[in-house]
Formats: C-alpha cells, sequence, structure tokens
C-alpha cells in the first residue's frame, strides 16, 4: 500500500493517471475517507487529470498523531503533502471540511494551489450549524450506537429522493456499521472541533485564485446561502448550484458535478 512521511507521520495516498501537467487533489469531508472518491470521480477526473487522493491525518490508514487540530493544522499537513510528493502546486477541490481545508491551503500557502474548488462548505458556522456539530459531537463521546449515527448524518446530507431507497440507505448503514467509520470516533470528535472553529471569512476576499464554488441545491447540511457567502468574497469565483444533490452531491448528480469540474479545470 503507498505510504508517505508526511511532518513525520505514515499517510495514506493514491495517485492516478500519468498525465503531465497541474494534479489534481481531493480532499475528503468529515467522517469521510479519500476512498470515497474512488468509484465516481476518480475515473473521470483521471482521464484527463493526474489526480491524488490522501487520508487526513488519523484517517483510515493515515496515522494519528493525537491532539487536536485545526483546518488550518490539515491545510499546513497538505501543503506537507504535496512537498513529500514533489508536487509544486496542485487544483485543490476539497469537500465539507476538506472544502475549509482547501480555503486555509488556499491562504497560508497561496502558491501551492493553481485552481480552487469548495464543495458542500462553509467560511464560517452559523448557530445552526454549531449546533448540529456540537449535536453529532455529543453523540459520539456518548458512545451511541454506529447504526444511529450514521443514519443522523445521512438525514443531513442526502437529499429526500435517496433517502426514499430504503435499500441503499440500510446497505450503506450496515455497511459502516460492519467494516467500521473511517474516522474513528475520537478522530471524529476532533473534526467536529475543527469545523466549529473554522472560520476564513473575513480572509477569503485574500484568496487570488480563479475559484468555483459548487453546491447542490438540497443541501440541508451546508445550504447554498453559504456559497453564496463565499462566492461573494473571493474575488475571482463563480459559483454553481446543481439542481438535483445535498451535501453529497458529488454521488448524488456524480456527471453534471464531473462535468461542471473538468470544465472549470480545463477551461483556459
Amino acid at each position: 500500500m503507498p505510504f508517505l512521511s508526511v511532518s513525520g507521520r505514515k499517510t495514506y495516498y493514491e495517485i492516478h493517471g500519468s498525465h503531465a501537467g497541474v494534479p489534481l487533489l481531493l480532499l475528503q469531508g468529515i467522517a469521510g475517507s479519500c476512498r470515497g472518491w474512488l468509484p465516481l470521480q476518480v475515473p473521470a477526473f483521471s482521464k484527463q487529470l493526474r489526480t491524488l487522493i490522501t487520508d487526513l491525518r488519523g484517517v483510515g490508514q493515515s496515522e494519528d498523531p493525537g491532539g487536536p487540530f485545526t483546518t488550518a493544522d490539515l491545510a499546513d499537513d497538505t501543503a506537507a503533502f504535496l512537498d513529500a510528493l514533489g508536487v509544486e502546486r496542485a487544483h485543490v477541490l476539497g469537500t465539507s471540511m476538506g472544502g475549509m481545508v482547501a480555503q486555509e491551503l488556499a491562504l497560508r500557502h497561496p502558491a501551492r494551489v493553481d485552481r480552487l474548488i469548495l464543495v458542500g462548505t462553509y467560511a464560517k458556522p452559523d448557530a445552526r450549524r454549531r449546533l448540529l456539530l456540537e449535536h453529532w459531537k455529543d453523540l459520539t463521546q456518548l458512545n451511541v450506537p454506529t447504526t444511529y449515527r450514521i443514519r443522523e448524518r445521512l438525514v443531513w446530507t442526502l437529499q429526500d429522493e435517496t433517502l426514499e431507497q430504503r435499500d441503499l440507505i440500510d446497505g450503506m448503514v450496515e455497511f459502516y456499521t460492519r467494516e467500521g467509520e473511517p474516522s474513528p470516533p475520537d478522530v471524529f470528535a476532533r473534526q467536529c472541533d475543527a469545523c466549529l472553529a473554522h472560520d476564513t471569512l473575513s480572509r477569503l476576499h485574500e484568496i487570488p485564485h480563479r475559484t468555483l464554488v459548487l453546491c447542490g441545491r438540497q443541501d440541508a447540511f451546508t445550504p447554498p446561502r453559504l456559497h453564496r457567502q463565499i462566492a461573494d468574497e473571493i474575488p475571482r469565483a463563480d459559483l454553481v448550484t446543481l439542481a438535483y444533490g445535498a451535501h453529497l452531491v458529488m454521488a448524488e448528480s456524480a456527471r453534471a458535478f464531473n462535468e461542471v469540474v473538468l470544465r472549470f479545470l480545463t477551461a483556459r
């Protein structure tokens, strides 16, 4: 299995495609692992771009150093990961918490980012986001069974049409209950803390990169108005809202999502 030493820690990663030019780095969201990109995004993106995926600290097979961390810390980890790979600059696509990390990467390490794509994310949590993340953290720390915690998150991240597919939902819950969550409970709790503390709102105007802000119209976790807020603050940002899809729009509307991303990345 491919591992790199990043800041002295074992970090899992994969490279797909062998194209020359600027690669694409995909950053997953809270509770997810990099393998979530494999079924729907990696096959499409790697046909045109060398595509990099990696597990953030404590996720999947990447080592957990312990202790609290922020989205800025994860951005520094990501810059160190690019260093370890010998990648000078990358297009960066981050979803949910990965989108927060991507914002911090663009602000803290602007030379490492070519084009920026922010999906299902926010610049600063409002009261509803804070209450929800605190609730999710509490469920984890109270040792509520995995089945219930997975169902709770699916309610907030999938649109109604997807939730109607009971076989699919039951299969997802059964899989994660059997195989275990990519982010162990203690890591997930620290991810919640990182998302609660995330705040780039007053600094977004400093992001110089061409940016695509992309969301699903039915996103209840990070609704479209939060994406509009980001797009309004970043000088070179375009906002695209896909009619079909919620927080997991990259899965629910995969073909349209992939087409929009590739069009943005390949446009002159």
